[in-house]
């Protein structure tokens, strides 16, 4: 029981630090694009994740791994691009929300791709989680919005079912990997599919940007390895109502970079989130078998 608690600190921790990249990259992503805003965060990464690799002394994957860090990067690439293209359209709160059906997608997926069985606890939690989203939105829905937010909407939905397989993936790839080696294939992998139309879609940032995208390539690294420990050590079903906290995050660094307001709709739908989520996970057990990542 001691390794889920530290699993989903672990998780949690990992959510908070994806949200604070998030807020950072919708910046960039106003100032010179969803694309160009992705493609240099992975330079950044690549920067960061190949010394480490190398100085950490870690193994070359099997062809079955290596083949798992490929599928998983060409669906964060999407779900990249769709959801940072949204968000730069959306009110982040917003869009987080809009990404709450991911986890009940996830779930679904959990059962029928890796066997789970999912708990009553789990189901109740994911849909007290998506009562609060569904509040929330409620109170979305008078705000003003961009001409093109309803594309911007759509794109953060199709995100949305490709974090949920991604989410899954992440749970199988994170018994066959350490933290280390899956950001470190993971920026690389992304960065050669984002490298294919570079030479008609990218554009440099500007000189006081730059410090944003190291920053960006930072949270989003130290989010992964967290989030890439977690799951292996904590089943799905237990991990994934965890994703509810990003809301809180979201509606925070809305507020605080771009001004977007914190309502007391907002509050209380992040009260039923916080409770959905410690529903799903109080008083699950931790998983009978459980196979540890190489981390040397």
């Amino acid at each position: 029981m001691r390794t889920v608690t530290l699993a989903l600190l672990a998780a949690c921790a990992g959510i908070a630090l994806y949200s604070i990249m998030d807020a950072v990259m919708k910046g960039l992503s106003l100032g010179i694009g969803a694309y160009a805003a992705i493609f240099w965060r992975l330079v950044a990464g690549v920067m960061i994740m190949t010394p480490l690799f190398v100085a950490t002394r870690q193994r070359m994957p099997s062809a079955q791994v290596l083949g798992i860090h490929a599928i998983r990067s060409a669906v964060i690439a999407v779900m990249a691009i769709g959801f940072f293209w949204g968000i730069a359209r959306v009110p982040l709160a917003e869009a987080i929300a809009l990404t709450f059906i991911a986890p009940l997608i996830a779930l679904g997926l959990a059962a029928l791709v890796l066997h789970e069985k999912i708990g009553p606890r789990s189901i109740l939690g994911s849909l007290l989680g998506l009562a609060g989203v569904a509040i929330i939105l409620a109170g979305q829905l008078g705000a003003p919005h961009r001409p093109d937010s309803a594309l911007g909407m759509l794109a953060i939905l199709t995100s949305a079912v490709f974090y949920a397989v991604n989410l899954v993936i992440a749970r199988h790839q994170a018994q066959h990997a350490g933290p280390i080696e899956i950001a470190f294939f993971q920026n690389w992998i992304i960065l050669a599919l984002f490298a294919l139309p570079a030479p008609w879609l990218l554009q440099l940032p500007a000189p006081g940007q730059w410090p944003l995208v190291g920053l960006s390539a930072a949270l989003a690294i130290v989010s992964l390895m967290l989030l890439s420990w977690a799951y292996a050590r904590a089943e799905a079903q237990i991990l994934l109502t965890v994703e509810y906290t990003a809301f809180i995050w979201a509606a925070i660094m809305g507020w605080l970079f771009f001004r977007e307001p914190l309502t007391a709709v907002t509050v209380a739908g992040t009260l039923l989130i916080v409770a959905g989520c410690w529903m799903a996970a109080r008083g699950q057990p931790a998983p009978a078998e459980h196979v540890e990542p190489a981390l040397s």
